[in-house]
């Protein structure tokens, strides 16, 4: 069962776990995916309105209608739904930070602007060495992506050096074998926590709440993290 997170008559949330595709998909035809298993779950038709990678956990919303959809994907579209992030990065993060560098969706396409904000949050050395380094440095960083390219958080911070720990793509594979090895955790440590925007029926406003796993929240108390809880990003 996914966790619902939101629902009325035009829009469910859900909490995907991470490992899980959104939508059936060609490169693993047979694992089951969130679309699906949604529809049975609440006995009716729904809509794709934007999409998380495999990877990724946290909110994720559907429409209950193909009206409802085109609405919530005009929104989408028009930059008027607002996205929080949180991530484990390597290294120490500047405070706070914009990247704003142009991103192809796949190789075959042009270029697009993609802009993404972050604040820090907080930091963490481990007295371990790591690669070439003597010590396991790394930050907690809210993160709101202004555009919503393929990739694009991950691409982002891969760019300015810091990577998301756990990413197989984009990361540094010494600092994902050492997460491996010292905390068993075996994800990408990137979660949609907040999806905030103004209802297209209503008009009124609606924030979207994803919790931390239990095993997230294990992490950040090894880490001295635990009195952290993820807030909406404003910067």
């Amino acid at each position: 069962m996914l966790e619902i997170l939101y629902g009325d008559d035009h829009y469910v949330a859900v909490n995907k776990p991470a490992g899980l595709f959104v939508h059936p998909t060609k490169l693993s035809p047979r694992e089951t995916s969130c679309l699906p298993k949604l529809r049975k779950q609440l006995g009716q038709n729904l809509f794709t309105i934007h999409r998380l990678d495999r990877a990724t956990s946290g909110v994720l919303l559907f429409a209950l209608s193909s009206e409802a959809a085109r609405e919530m994907c005009r929104l989408f579209e028009e930059r008027l739904v607002e996205k929080s992030y949180l991530a484990v990065c390597r290294g120490f993060t500047p405070e706070s930070g914009q990247v704003d560098r142009a991103l192809r969706e796949n190789r075959n396409k042009q270029r697009v602007d993609a802009v993404t904000q972050y604040v820090r949050q907080a930091v963490v050395e481990l007295p371990e060495p790591v690669g070439q380094h003597p010590t396991a440095r790394l930050s907690l960083v809210s993160v709101r992506p202004l555009t919503g390219r393929t990739h694009q958080i991950r691409k982002h911070m891969a760019h300015i050096s810091h990577p998301i720990v756990g990413d197989t793509n984009y990361g540094d594979g010494a600092h994902n074998r050492f997460w491996r090895s010292h905390f068993n955790l075996h994800r990408l440590m990137l979660m949609a926590t907040h999806i905030g925007f103004s209802h297209p029926y209503s008009n009124e406003p609606v924030t979207i709440c994803s919790p931390l796993t239990d095993e997230v929240e294990s992490l950040f108390h090894t880490l001295g993290w635990a009195a952290f809880r993820p807030n909406v990003l404003s910067v």
